[in-house]
């Protein structure tokens, strides 16, 4: 039996070992071993029991004097022993022995100038098929001198006993830079995955002179590249999915001097009340290849409910990008980002519809990663809050925020490049603006007939704001002009400026021209 060099890892006994499958072999191992079942359209739909989503507090990165000086330990960057992880790890390489093992060889980063290789080494058929069609995947002649920079282990059937592990619950997810190897064990949601090398990715690309992005990209017909970043519910796949752009992808993206990649070869789509007419490119996606986490189906004739929500909120799907029509393949842009949209969903009202940044207010908003969560969205929110997450990905960056904010502002500067704040959330009608509207707005900073209109300061953010936008009412675009009660409009966006300020606080390797240009509280 071919082991493809298993060995190495401490891997022996196995009863299989296959190796980048097909998406139909797959399937049919995925059915043979019981992990899901088969939508009406083809789809492999899979349950994945208690961790519906990634386990945050359940991530480690390995303590090395090799990467010590690097992390930015914190809440999100949890130190784990070097002894702590080799035992877990020697506990998942047993487990595994005398099991089938499924291995994906691929690549992540479209532009090979910085492309890394990945070899992950999966327990479930369904888990492999989600990495196979995320990933970049290689050509034969490709696969016969795979070398892998990284190692990700994946045995979601391994628990781990925190009082003997050291570890907070049963599930792990434990990164080790220095041996360049991920073990992930005790969760089946998928995600942890693809977000195990978009940190390592967040890690390495900094000291190769990338900019790594939790973002969405596009390109124009004339090359011009445009990033999106945004949180979830802020609109960021649904606008780059533009008509008349390629989408090159929806998610995780580097910004090198001379390009702009997407670390992926798919998408990775959320399902909770998806629909057809509301987003048709990722309703048209779910068909065979694809694999589809905690969506209702009914049992007799498989048909999706995606209003759904009993196994739930996170419900996912994960495809190859081939699978969306306006899909830019080659996973990248020869030019670099003319154009960088920061999309936030302001529930309080107050943030214009759109304006443009400066250079500091730019690095302000971007470590800021503002957005809010809705009354109703969980028990015991009642008023909107706000959220932030650094940089709009913080989960996953072991660096401090300094450095990615200091690169974004070089590449933005060497690109010429605009960057806007667009509020796809609320005003003071009570309404959420309007995606026609949004579009709008976003069009004209792409084609630059923005840049020709009036801009006026607001006053408690003190971001340029324009006063007029072909295909928008002029009173939408300062916030003040929507509020009747303009007292309670004046004390809703002091509260929201007052947020910003009290969470910016906590970054304490930003400059005092930085600071400087957030909002005044």
């Amino acid at each position: 039996m071919k082991t493809y060099g298993l060995e190495k890892l401490g891997l022996i006994n196995m009863t299989a070992v296959y190796r980048n499958l097909t998406p139909a072999q797959l399937t049919e191992h995925a059915l043979r071993r019981g992990e899901g079942t088969l939508s009406n359209t083809g789809a492999l739909v899979v349950k994945t029991g208690k961790y519906t989503g990634r386990s945050a507090n359940d991530k480690f990165i390995v303590d090395t004097p090799a990467v010590h000086d690097d992390i930015a330990w914190g809440k999100v960057n949890r130190p784990i022993e070097k002894c702590k992880y080799e035992a877990i790890r020697s506990k998942v390489i047993a487990y595994l022995q005398g099991k089938e093992i499924f291995i994906f060889d691929g690549f992540a980063g479209a532009d090979p100038k910085y492309t890394q290789r990945f070899r992950i080494v999966n327990e479930l058929a369904s888990q492999n098929l989600f990495i196979r069609q995320l990933l970049r995947r290689p050509t034969e002649e490709q696969l016969e001198s795979f070398e892998a920079d990284y190692t990700i282990i994946a045995a979601p059937g391994f628990k781990c006993i925190p009082e003997i592990d050291g570890t907070r619950s049963e599930a792990a997810i434990l990164v080790d830079y220095e041996a360049r190897e991920v073990v992930i064990c005790g969760t089946q949601y998928a995600g942890e995955i693809k977000k195990s090398v978009f940190s390592v990715m967040n890690y390495v690309l900094p000291k190769m002179g990338v900019f790594p992005m939790h973002c969405s990209a596009n390109v124009g017909k004339d090359g011009d590249a445009a990033v999106f970043f945004g949180l979830s519910g802020t609109g960021k796949t649904t606008l780059s999915a533009d008509p008349d752009r390629m989408l090159i992808g929806d998610d995780e993206h580097g910004w090198a001097d001379d390009s702009v990649f997407n670390f992926e070869g798919g998408c990775y789509a959320k399902c909770i009340n998806l629909s057809e007419e509301k987003e048709p490119d990722i309703y048209r996606a779910i068909k065979f290849g694809a694999l589809v986490e905690n969506v209702v189906m009914d049992p007799e004739t498989r048909e999706f409910d995606f209003d759904d929500d009993s196994l739930a909120e996170n419900s996912r799907v994960g495809y190859p990008i081939e699978y969306i029509a306006n899909a830019e393949l080659s996973g990248m842009s020869s030019s670099v980002p003319k154009t960088v949209v920061f999309l936030t969903a302001d529930a309080y009202g107050v943030l214009p519809p759109i304006s443009k940044l400066d250079k500091n207010q730019a690095m302000y908003y971007f470590v800021s990663g503002f957005t809010s969560k809705l009354a109703g969205t969980e028990i015991g929110i009642t008023e909107p809050v706000p959220t932030f997450s650094t940089c709009f990905g913080e989960p996953f960056l072991p660096l401090d925020p300094s450095v990615y904010a200091a690169m974004l502002a070089d590449k933005v500067e060497k690109a010429d490049a605009n960057v806007y704040l667009v509020n796809t959330g609320w005003n003071g009608t009570g309404k959420r603006m309007k995606l026609s509207y949004t579009r709008a707005m976003i069009t004209a900073a792409l084609n630059g007939q923005l840049e020709q209109a009036e801009f006026v300061t607001d006053p408690y953010f003190g971001v340029a704001v324009p006063t007029s936008c072909e295909g928008v009412p002029a009173d939408l675009l300062i916030p003040a002009n929507t509020w009747e009660d303009k007292a309670a409009y004046a004390q809703k966006a002091q509260e929201l400026a007052k947020s910003f300020v009290e969470n910016f606080k906590k970054y304490t390797h930003m400059s005092a021209e930085v600071v400087a240009a957030g909002p005044k509280a």
